[in-house]
Parts: structure tokens; C-alpha cells; sequence
């Protein structure tokens, strides 16, 4: 019981920091191009993995485990950043909440596959009941609305779900923010070439706010984030901590009536707390 609510706590503190991550997306992009945005990510939190890595002067993994990890760095370097730079290009960041709210399922069913894991029937129907509950609230906040941009969205949610579970699995053994460190320095030889041939021609008048979300999604959605993600979801489950997801939209709303004093609507807090209901559910039949 300590280690499944170890897990679970740590796991929020992850979906608290992924929850900026959309948002900071959209800001950097208005400036960088999505290749840039990607590789550069990528190429710095690598360097600060790789950094903490020799600090602690952690082994190098087994043979046996690159291909786990190059499936890690392919759903989570790659992949979805790469995908959500782009869609984010034909849609608003709020419009892309109605995908988020399907990555735990999609997490969930890579668990299974890849994870090993059997959650019990009433799991699957507060899963699906929970991800319904976030795409018919986001449906019914507007945004804008393009295929192209919703096709890349459905590829970036298929791509995290899979590098989710595949890391959340060797977290077991490898530990979990060792797990992502390796999956960056795997990725890096190619992302540095990318970085480098997608380099703005001048940094003159890109905005202060693109170098901040250039800045987040690099030391805290690519590193920090995963560290307690991945432990989160290897100490409690891959499907059960992966339902925290379903409450990372309305944390990003709950940081933009902090921060911005934007309106919290009375919608928001009934969805807030069905969300809640649904985690709590799947929690109790995950296994």
C-alpha cells in the first residue's frame, strides 16, 4: 500500500509539471520551428541527463535494454514532442486538451500490451468513462478546429502512450529517471545533426517568451517531469497512475486563474470533480 501511494504521488507531481507543457509548446513555437523546438529540447535535456548520470556515476545499461529504450526515445524525445510542435501550428493549445484526455486510455492499453498488466474490467469503464468527460468538456470550450491538426495530435497521443509504458516497464529495473536520461543520449547524436540544420538564420527578435517555453519543455516536460512520472507509474501501476493524466488539463486551467486570473467557470470544477470520481474508480479496479 506505501509504494502503490508513493507512486501515485509521484505521479501527480509529474502530471503538475507536464501540465505547462502544451501551453509552453505553443508559446516557443510562435518563434522556433517544430524541428528546431524538438531537437533543440531534446539536445539540452540529454546534456543535463547525461551530466547526472556521470555525477552519480550510474552503469551503463544491458544490451538487452536499447531497444526498450529506443522505443522510449521514439514515443517521448521524438515523437511527441515533435508532433504536438506541429499540430499545435493549426490549432490552439486548449483545442488539444480533447487529445490529453486520451492518453491515459491509450497509456492503459499500451500497459497491457507492453506492460504486462491485466486491469479488471470496471477499470476500462472509468477509463473510458473518464477520457469521454475531458473531450466533451474541451469540445464544449471551443478552440480551433483543423484536420491536419487533429490527425498530428492522434499520432503524438499514440506515440506518448507507447513510450509511457515502454519506460514506465524498464523503470522497474533501470530506475526511472535513469530510464529517460538513456533514452535522451540515445537520441542525441541525431538530434544535435537536427538542431543544427534546423538553426534559426538569426536569434535577433525571437521573443523572451519562446526562449521560456523553449526553456520548460526542455529542463522540465524532457527531464524533471519524467523522473517522477516514470517512477510513478513503475511503483503503482502503468494503468492506474496513468489515469492521473486525465486531471493534467485542469491543472493547466487552475495555473492560468492563478497566474492570469483567468475565469475558473462553475463547468470546470463539476468536470473537475466527475475527473476526480473516474481516477478514483480506475484506481480501485487497476488490478
Amino acid at each position: 500500500m506505501k509504494t502503490s501511494m508513493e507512486g501515485w504521488g509521484s505521479g501527480l507531481a509529474g502530471v503538475i509539471i507536464f501540465s505547462g507543457s502544451l501551453p509552453a509548446t505553443r508559446v516557443a513555437v510562435a518563434d522556433f520551428s517544430p524541428l528546431f523546438l524538438t531537437s533543440a529540447r531534446a539536445v539540452i535535456a540529454a546534456l543535463l541527463g547525461a551530466a547526472l548520470l556521470l555525477a552519480l556515476r550510474q552503469p551503463r545499461p544491458s544490451r538487452d535494454t536499447l531497444l526498450s529504450l529506443a522505443i522510449v526515445a521514439l514515443g517521448v524525445v521524438v515523437g511527441f514532442p515533435l508532433l504536438t510542435a506541429l499540430a499545435l501550428q493549426y490549432i490552439t493549445s486548449a483545442h488539444s486538451i480533447v487529445f490529453v484526455g486520451l492518453l491515459p486510455l491509450a497509456t492503459a492499453i499500451f500497459g497491457v500490451l507492453r506492460g504486462g498488466e491485466r486491469p479488471k474490467p470496471l477499470f476500462w469503464l472509468f477509463s473510458g468513462i473518464g477520457s469521454a468527460t475531458v473531450v466533451g468538456f474541451a469540445l464544449n470550450s471551443g478552440g480551433e478546429v483543423s484536420l491536419v491538426g487533429d490527425l498530428l495530435m492522434v499520432a503524438a497521443i499514440v506515440a506518448c502512450g507507447l513510450g509511457y509504458a515502454e519506460g514506465a516497464k524498464l523503470s522497474r529495473t533501470l530506475g526511472g529517471w535513469q530510464v529517460i536520461s538513456w533514452a535522451l543520449i540515445l537520441s542525441l547524436p541525431l538530434m544535435a545533426i537536427i538542431a543544427l540544420v534546423s538553426l534559426p538564420e538569426t536569434f535577433a527578435g525571437i521573443d523572451g517568451g519562446a526562449w521560456a517555453g523553449l526553456a520548460y519543455v526542455s529542463v522540465f516536460s524532457m527531464l524533471i517531469g519524467f523522473v517522477f512520472w516514470y517512477r510513478g507509474l513503475a511503483l503503482g501501476g502503468i494503468a492506474a497512475v496513468g489515469q492521473l493524466q486525465l486531471l493534467q488539463p485542469f491543472f493547466g486551467l487552475l495555473l492560468a486563474a492563478v497566474l492570469l486570473h483567468e475565469r475558473v467557470s462553475p463547468l470546470m470544477l463539476a468536470t473537475t470533480l466527475a475527473i476526480v470520481l473516474c481516477v478514483a474508480g480506475a484506481r480501485k479496479f487497476a488490478r
